[in-house]
């Protein structure tokens, strides 16, 4: 099998050219082509309007090693293929007396569940919010109602707030072990199109991830695991240092040698019990900022060269930039056709993140455009630092919304950030009228969004929108709509892992986005599954790792 690489045709030609074209590049007959798959596609918009697919190939051919001699030297175009192909390097159980218990079941610990499930290990999932179906009405009723349940929302529940999210699938993660891949392919077995596993910008999008959610939990528990919802942790027992069990709901103990705590970064009140438990832990640099829209077609014109791009669908973007202070500003959770959504997760805090559906039909394109803080900015160095930080820009959200998302125009923001308009003044002419309006799920109300975050973030907000408006024309417009606050992007904490993944609690092993490890589905999902791999004794030596940067999801 050979590997090619940038094999382009025109996005009109379709997959029945990929034979012709991969004969093309190999200067063989077509009939010497025996079979194509696609590896991964990208679109390659750089001579729009006129936009190419630029595929990478794997294709078996008549007198292959012949056709490698002849691209010696040129193995960035032919080489030889060698898939990674996924292997659970399952070494024994654990300890057989208990079982392992998953606290939390977003993409990390339903992967770890599955995985450890699949190979005949005995778990328990534990889950403070709701089945996903249930979780969904509760959704919805807030978003209508304004009525929030603390432990049914964006954040909590089955499936982790990437359920309500564009379900994007790209990850920065290096994947020597084939786990990337493993699980685009268990998402394509519960449900996902096949597709998501070669796109270059794979998603799924929210309305089809919850059933995909639910199918892996019904799986589960065909396999023998247990799975409880309304069930809380509220603590960790612990025993001359070791893991002996989880308390549910404050009365209910659940002995066990082994937890997985794979609980999101929104689970203030967990990070806080484990504080109180002297976990080693620290506080971590992250990034806050507001949520953007602009109008899709116009999104689409600058990047594809016309507003309605067809079979490409709606166009996404990446956009980054280094202010002249140091700090970094970038797009975050990219929704092309999307809606801005109310994500907050306690009383009296407003929190706001991006949602699209697998068609990505809406009229409006939305992103985070974030920016990075750093313990500094927290103002102390305490391990919950940052959460506290978090939670002081979301009361002042929730405080000038009356709990509605606080909506502005970006040219009254910036004439307010560099003082060309009074703290106190509120454009009327900035707000209802315009061709653009707010896509939301919630409710929102014009406010004056630039009171919520500190200044030194508004400023760099306005430096980064001025530069990303020379990559995307209109990008920093007077029109542009700004919400906030987008404070949940990834965890301000980290709890410290060891080489075996375990924290310094033996038998405790962080999992995850909100362990600090992970920042998006796949990241986190990947994560599970090599926490799965610990637990079952057969982790792969590479270290303890980082932790990734937010990737959009």
């Amino acid at each position: 099998m050979l590997r090619l690489n940038q094999v382009k045709i025109r996005v009109q030609q379709g997959t029945a050219a990929l034979d012709r074209a991969a004969a093309e590049l190999l200067g063989v007959p077509v009939r010497d082509i025996l079979s194509v798959s696609i590896v991964r596609r990208s679109i390659d918009a750089r001579k729009k309007p006129e936009i190419f697919y630029s595929y990478t190939l794997d294709v078996e051919v008549r007198e292959q090693e012949r056709i490698l001699r002849r691209f010696r030297g040129r193995a960035d175009r032919v080489c030889r293929s060698e898939p990674v192909n996924y292997v659970f390097p399952q070494a024994g159980k654990p300890d057989g007396e208990y079982p392992t218990v998953i606290v939390g079941m977003g993409p990390a610990g339903l992967f770890c569940g599955y995985f450890l499930a699949l190979h005949g290990c005995p778990v328990i999932l534990l889950e403070r919010g709701k089945c996903v179906e249930e979780r969904q009405r509760d959704v919805e009723r807030f978003w209508e109602t304004g009525c929030l349940d603390p432990n049914s929302n964006v954040q909590f529940g089955e499936g982790g707030a990437g359920t309500f999210s564009d379900g994007k699938l790209n990850t920065l993660v290096k994947d020597r072990h084939g786990r990337n891949r493993a699980v685009l392919d268990t998402f394509v077995r519960f449900g996902a199109d096949e597709k998501i596993c070669y796109e270059a910008k794979p998603h799924i999008g929210t309305d089809v991830i919850g059933g995909i959610v639910s199918r892996m939990r019904q799986e589960i528990v065909r396999l023998g695991g247990t799975v409880r919802f309304s069930a809380c942790v509220t603590e960790i027992k612990v025993e001359n240092g070791r893991v002996t069990g989880v308390v549910v709901g404050g009365d209910e103990l659940i002995p066990c040698r082994q937890v997985v705590l794979a609980c999101g970064h929104s689970a203030r009140d967990t990070f806080e019990m484990l504080c109180r438990k002297r976990v080693k832990m620290e506080a971590k640099a992250f990034a806050v900022g507001l949520r953007v829209e602009h109008k899709q077609s116009m999104i689409n014109r600058s990047l594809y060269g016309t507003e309605e791009p067809g079979a490409l669908g709606a166009a996404p973007y990446k956009v980054t930039a280094k202010t002249s202070g140091g700090r970094g500003v970038y797009s975050f959770c990219m929704c092309p056709g999307g809606y801005v959504v109310n994500a907050s997760s306690e009383a009296g805090r407003t929190a706001v993140n991006g949602m699209s559906y697998s068609g990505r039909k809406g009229v409006n394109a939305n992103s985070a455009v974030i920016v990075t803080v750093t313990p500094e900015d927290f103002g102390s160095h305490h391990p919950l630092a940052g959460i506290e930080f978090q939670r002081r820009l979301e009361e002042k959200a929730y405080e000038l919304g009356g709990g509605r998302i606080p909506v502005q125009r970006y040219g009254e923001f910036r004439e307010k950030v560099t003082g060309l308009r009074g703290p106190d003044a509120l454009d009327a002419a900035h707000t209802e009228d315009g061709e653009l309006q707010p896509q939301c799920r919630g409710s929102y109300v014009w406010a004056d969004v630039s009171r919520i975050l500190p200044r030194s973030c508004n400023e760099a907000i306005v430096e980064g929108m001025k530069v990303f408006s020379r990559q995307i024309e209109g990008f920093d417009g007077p029109e542009v709509l700004l919400s906030g606050v987008e404070s949940r992007t990834s965890s301000p904490v980290r709890i410290c892992r060891d080489d075996t993944l375990q924290s310094s609690v033996k038998g405790l092993y962080p999992c995850g986005e909100g362990a600090g490890y992970a920042g998006g589905i796949v990241s986190a999902a990947m994560d599970g599954i090599r926490v799965a791999e610990a637990v079952a004794g057969g982790l792969r030596p590479e270290g303890c790792g980082g932790g990734e940067p937010p990737t959009g999801d």
